[in-house]
């Protein structure tokens, strides 16, 4: 399964930008799924002398296969791709060749093996994508897209290859395998399928064509995601238009503009989804709306970066490729391996969730209007006022401004006395920081994780701020994949987009960040405690729709009083945060929740709406617009003053691994709600609760059905009400 995944992962974890988005904090965005590392099989093919010394090569001689990241260059990068393309082929082909009676071990075992040098780079390469890009990289990223694809292809479309899998798999039920190797059998039939193996020569020929073009699309629609967003960023002229913004932020404005060349102006600059951040404080309402309207016309202004075109193309060739394979839609086809499995099944749930959270904003929208009534402003409230009104309501209603908590919320601190010290409570985690290791940049922190029983169990890899060259939200990736056939231990890395303050200043985190980064976590967990034998079905490797749910549980930990009284002191004075003001934190829970519920539906139903045409039926490029407006009427969730969390032509998730796949965290916080419950019915914060969901779930990646893995966990299935509760939807 390995060797037909080193093109898939590397596509939908990083190419395509894969995305794990908190539905309950805007500040949440995108993370990858893990990809698992292989071991050396003997090079089938030699290195050409201009490639001699590529540290891609060979695999990193420093703890835990770290990478090596103060020898890559952007010129290794290319050439790398090329040779483990081809050195991966070759050994395709001695698998597909061999004269021996196709066996579990000398076909499935065999291709779990293949691809070192292809998966090296990868996930190098992506990761870096993500983190830290340029302008050599994102050309590297423009060549290799169609030659990845086809790469794919190569190795999903092999007819010798695909009898041998086909010939294991007719004989799997009596060859005496253990329930992982079995699924790895199953899985990897299912996918030879889904991936085209059974098609005539002349349907695979078509199939190639599709991925080609989707994969130079949607590369092309995640630059211009990211280069627009840059091009963009509002840039303000004098301090007292930001009138309401903390110093800090200031600072860090003043910084974006320095960094920019516009020396005493101020940039304030875009995050992915449609409402932004600035706007809960900016007292200009002027300026509110200038970076609102920005960020709602992301890639349908025309020029270089419209992406109407782009989307149409991509969904129209997506619905190509599904019918081509034998489904109904791009959603059939996608949803077929989650746990969801059905359009309709998915449909019930959103449909289902969107009259109680439409009711709940509108409720929400009148106490703003209130508010906005008594200060004497004649005027309505828009999306750019939302956010502004809202922490006044939260003000008067809770005597509570969200500001108050940023003095006790310092990051380090947060990490390492909340998010590290969490785990040490529940799992027995240490954690010692490494400073001899190479990082890709200067504000990269590595930890070296140790178990209970001190053995070292993972590194960490922690880049908490953001920079020009790093895309917005927040991601988990893995550099090295636990897998007991490949004797690999786990790197896996967190990242943020947390506003870095001016030199020998605190950095001091909004609420939302503190839950991210909990939150963030969770992944990392998941990844760190994989305990399975076969790289495909390590760490997250587990169905969209799922992969959500362990980060999620992870939040729960950021309020738990012992962890939070641990972490929320004064930067300056050690106070601990007051009891009062914890306690106005917690009341606020479900506060502002139809709108961040009703925002998060929006774009959960355009994915749908979209993935779930016909070919036939994709609009024109200059007809999305339309098209969402008519969506999200249809759905009855078109509110004006709630855009979608992401529109159309800037919904970068659905270029990757969550096209047909945004409604995945809802699915997911139902089990996140009951988990929920569970810990506390059984008391909290104690080892045997840590150790139990280790065991049962955590450990097990996607060596076992999801849905079986989380009753092995909570003994039974999940419990909707409790998600209702916790929305206020109820």
């Amino acid at each position: 399964m390995k060797a037909r995944l080193a093109l898939a992962t590397a596509i939908s974890a990083a190419l395509l930008l894969q995305g794990c988005d908190n539905s309950k904090s805007p500040e949440a965005t995108e993370a990858p799924k893990a990809e698992a590392t292989t071991v050396e099989t003997a090079p089938a093919v030699e290195a050409e002398s201009n490639i001699s010394d590529n540290p891609f090569l060979k695999p990193s001689s420093l703890y835990f296969s770290f990478p090596a990241f103060d020898t890559f260059k952007s010129e290794h990068y290319g050439p790398a791709f090329d040779y483990g393309m081809k050195e991966q082929l070759a050994e395709i082909d001695a698998i597909a060749s061999n004269p021996a009676e196709p066996t579990f071990e000398n076909t499935i075992v065999a291709m779990e093996k293949t691809g070192a040098t292809l998966g090296r780079v990868s996930r190098v390469f992506f990761a870096l994508i993500s983190a830290d890009t340029n302008d050599a990289l994102e050309a590297v990223r423009s060549e290799m897209a169609p030659k990845l694809a086809a790469h794919g292809d190569q190795i999903n479309l092999n007819d010798a290859l695909f009898q041998r899998v086909k010939a294991v798999y007719n004989q799997r039920n009596d060859l005496g395998l253990d329930s992982e190797s079995l699924r790895l059998v199953e899985v990897t039939y299912r996918d030879f399928i889904r991936a085209g193996a059974d098609l005539n020569d002349e349907e695979k020929n078509k199939l190639r064509e599709l991925n080609g073009e989707l994969a130079k699309l949607t590369t092309q629609f995640s630059q211009n995601v990211k280069n627009e967003v840059n091009a963009l960023a509002v840039v303000v002229d004098t301090k007292e238009e930001l009138e309401g913004l903390s110093e800090g932020l200031i600072a860090s404005a003043a910084n974006e503009a320095k960094a920019r060349g516009l020396e005493g102006k101020y940039v304030l600059s875009l995050r992915n989804y449609s409402n932004q951040p600035w706007n809960a404080s900016l007292k200009n309402r002027e300026l509110r709306q200038r970076i609102q309207e920005a960020s709602l016309s992301r890639g349908s202004r025309g020029g270089e970066f419209d992406n109407r075109e782009i989307f149409t193309q991509v969904i129209k060739l997506r619905a190509e490729r599904a019918n081509l394979l034998g489904y109904e839609t791009h959603a059939h086809y996608g949803l077929e391996t989650q746990t969801a499995k059905t359009p309709e099944a998915v449909n019930e749930r959103l449909s289902g969730l969107a009259p109680a959270a439409v009711r709940n904003a509108m409720k929400e929208q009148a106490d703003l209007q209130a508010m906005v009534d008594a200060e004497g402003g004649d005027f309505e409230v828009e999306n750019a006022d939302w956010s502004y009104y809202t922490e006044k309501v939260r003000a008067e209603r809770f005597n509570f401004d969200a500001n108050q908590l940023k003095p006790y919320l310092e990051m380090n601190n947060v990490l390492e006395k909340g998010v590290f010290y969490a785990a040490e409570k529940l799992y027995g985690l240490t954690f010692k920081e490494r400073t001899d290791l190479p990082t890709y940049h200067p504000d990269v922190r590595v930890w070296e994780v140790f178990d209970a029983d001190g053995s070292t169990l993972s590194l960490f890899v922690g880049d908490f701020f953001a920079r020009p060259s790093k895309r917005g939200g927040a991601w988990m990736n893995a550099y090295v994949a636990q897998s007991n056939l490949l004797g690999t231990q786990p790197v896996v890395a967190n990242h943020q987009n947390v506003s870095k303050p001016a030199d020998g200043e605190p950095a001091l985190m909004t609420w939302g960040e503190v839950n991210t980064m909990f939150h963030e976590f969770g992944h990392a967990l998941h990844g760190m405690f994989s305990d399975v034998n076969y790289p495909s079905f390590a760490g997250t490797s587990v169905p969209r729709d799922f992969v959500e749910y362990p980060s999620q549980v992870n939040e729960m930990w950021a309020t738990w009083p012992s962890i939070l009284e641990n972490y929320a002191v004064h930067h300056e004075t050690g106070e601990p945060m007051p009891k009062e003001l914890l306690d106005k934190v917690l009341a606020t829970g479900t506060f502002n929740e139809g709108y961040a519920t009703t925002e998060y539906l929006g774009a959960a139903i355009l994915d749908q709406s979209w993935h779930q045409l016909k070919a036939d039926e994709v609009p024109a490029g200059e007809g999305v617009l339309t098209f969402e407006a008519d969506a999200l009427t249809k759905a009855g969730i078109n509110v004006p003053t709630v855009p979608p969390r992401y529109r159309t032509t800037y919904f970068s998730h659905v270029m990757g691994g969550y096209s047909a796949g945004y409604y995945a965290y809802i699915w997911s916080e139902v089990l996140d709600a009951d988990t929920v419950e569970w810990f506390k019915e059984n008391g909290g914060l104690k080892r045997e609760n840590g150790d139990h969901f280790r065991k049962t779930l955590l450990s097990r990646g996607g060596s076992a059905d999801a849905m079986e893995v989380f009753k092995d966990f909570r003994g039974q299935e999940p419990n909707l009400e409790y998600l209702l509760i916790r929305r206020g939807l109820k």
